[in-house]
């Protein structure tokens, strides 16, 4: 059993969208449920860092955070990142690969577990369905790193349940309180860990279909309030997580705010 788990990456693992109820102005996510998953397993011996930042590329993932990652001696990392560099107008998906199994084999080589992370499977996510072959490639990388260096994989591309909209916060790119809680019973999956309830794969009942105007107003919505600020800070090189820091910069139990 893990004792001390280091999570890093960006946005995803950070976690927005559902709202922390212990702390102002903060977010929970799929590895916090996570960090209380593996606290309950371990007995009360565990501890949690957390140093996912949004709008972070792959290149301070494994670089800056890993390196505080691994300057607390874990047992277990979980390394989500690229997310933002498949966003890129272009993007070299073997040099995404490259980095990542380098920083896959930094990490074992300490002899801590790895837990890594596919894209999802955008095939019904409309605008974002360009992105496609894209992650589908991406995911096959990731799992031949697995097999290689004996690593975990959080299989998104197949929890077919988030394909749902009603998984997705009004940003349509992370995740709402029950989208984060499956994910987290997936990576419990992923790490040979049991699950009390199955029911996290699966999808929710159909929804009724919102009249046609009210989709396009919502379309506009949304475009006007995340696609279009998106859009401005990729022109301007900016990112929303440039003068953020690390929500759980220390490993603590996971109670511990």
């Amino acid at each position: 059993m893990w004792h001390r788990y280091v999570a890093v990456g960006d946005s995803f693992t950070e976690g927005l969208v559902d709202p922390d109820p212990l702390r102002d102005n903060a977010f929970v996510g799929w590895a916090d449920y996570l960090a209380g998953s593996l606290s309950a397993y371990a007995g009360g011996d565990f501890a949690y860092a957390n140093l996912a930042v949004r709008g972070r590329l792959l290149a301070d993932v494994v670089g800056p955070q890993l390196d505080a990652a691994l300057a607390m001696s874990p047992d277990l990392v979980s390394m989500v990142g690229g997310g933002n560099d498949l966003l890129r107008p272009s993007v070299d998906l073997d040099a995404l690969a490259g980095r990542l199994e380098a920083a896959v084999v930094r990490i074992r080589a300490t002899g801590a577990d790895v837990l890594l992370a596919t894209p999802t499977d955008t095939a019904e996510a409309g605008l974002f369905k360009a992105l496609r072959s894209r992650h589908a490639i991406h995911t096959a990388n990731l799992f031949t790193i697995a097999q290689n260096h004996d690593c975990h994989v959080l299989n998104l591309w197949g929890l077919t349940a988030l394909r749902d909209w009603r998984m997705w916060g009004e940003d349509r790119i992370h995740l709402t309180t029950e989208g984060h809680q499956r994910v987290a019973q997936a990576a419990l999956l992923a790490l040979g860990l049991p699950s009390a309830d199955q029911s996290w794969r699966d999808r929710l009942p159909p929804a009724q279909p919102a009249p046609r105007r009210e989709q396009w107003a919502e379309h506009g919505q949304w475009a006007r309030e995340y696609f279009g600020p998106w859009v401005q800070r990729r022109l301007r090189g900016d990112s929303s997580g440039r003068l953020l820091s690390a929500k759980r910069p220390e490993l603590a139990p996971v109670d511990d705010a």
